[in-house]
């Protein structure tokens, strides 16, 4: 059977699949699944022990979050009604992202097949005023405030700055505007001489599309080669700084919770045409 073919409904009886468990993998991937996005997401029930049933693990797979006032209680009803997305219109996004914004071109990153992703900061659920949270979401304003924490920006800086300089850290690139997706297309796929893609893992404390979109400032990613992992926690550990480990630089694919997001040439060949 090819990857890429729709399990039909032999295949799933075969496979002990029951009704139910298809529609909350239905819920998580955005229509009926492939063979290979099915079998990712048993690979990964397997990977967490069988602790729960196959139905309730996969019903712990939606994101959740807080109900912010300024996203839902807003005079227009359009805000009331904000859905978040599901991983799969995510691919979309991703794509409609890029075609509206410019990243820097020439940047280059020691970035290697395999390295540790990681992002330094607070993991964040706000949006501000980009593109997606203007025409997606309809909000017309920041949310909030952020103060100038110029002093906690150069202390981070710094720290990073020196475990790159003892090859703790091999490179790392601030979050900006089209938030933690297009910083991770331009870290990997800006590697010298090569275009790595990623394999990351979304947090399930906060929206979806906030952790991939959101713009919060003084947020980083960086890479890290595998055996340096311990030192590199240990250090942020003993800096007082806050990280979030992302997942690992890929071959080429852009890979966001089990889904397959396409080639990261997809998304470089975007910013090439502008």
């Amino acid at each position: 059977m090819d990857d890429n073919e729709i399990v039909s409904e032999e295949v799933l009886q075969a496979m002990g699949i029951s009704e139910a468990v298809l529609e909350e993998v239905v819920c998580i991937v955005g229509r009926r699944p492939k063979i290979d996005e099915l079998g990712t997401l048993l690979a990964m029930w397997e990977a967490n022990g069988r602790q729960q049933s196959l139905l309730g693990w996969l019903r712990g797979q939606r994101h959740t979050t807080e109900r912010h006032d300024y996203l839902y209680a807003g005079g227009d009803a359009l805000h009331k009604e904000i859905r978040e997305p599901r991983v799969r219109e995510c691919v979309d996004l991703a794509h409609r992202l890029m075609e509206t914004i410019s990243l820097p071109a020439g940047e280059h990153y020691q970035v290697q097949q395999g390295s540790l992703l990681y992002m330094v900061g607070d993991v964040s659920s706000v949006f501000l005023g980009s593109d997606y949270a203007v025409s997606c979401l309809h909000l017309s304003d920041t949310p909030m405030d952020f103060a100038d924490d110029s002093e906690r920006r150069e202390y981070t800086d710094m720290i990073l700055s020196a475990l790159r300089d003892n090859a703790i850290v091999t490179d790392w690139r601030t979050i900006g505007e089209g938030g933690l997706f297009a910083a991770l297309t331009a870290f990997c796929g800006g590697a010298d001489g090569h275009r790595y893609g990623f394999d990351v893992l979304t947090c399930r404390e906060v929206r979806l599309d906030a952790f991939l979109f959101g713009e919060e400032p003084g947020r980083y990613v960086l890479a890290l080669a595998e055996e340096n992992d311990n030192l590199f926690v240990e250090k942020f550990n003993e800096a007082g700084l806050n990280c979030c480990f992302l997942g690992r630089a890929t071959k080429g694919r852009v890979l966001i919770d089990g889904m397959d997001f396409g080639d990261i040439s997809e998304f470089q060949s975007i910013q090439d045409k502008k």
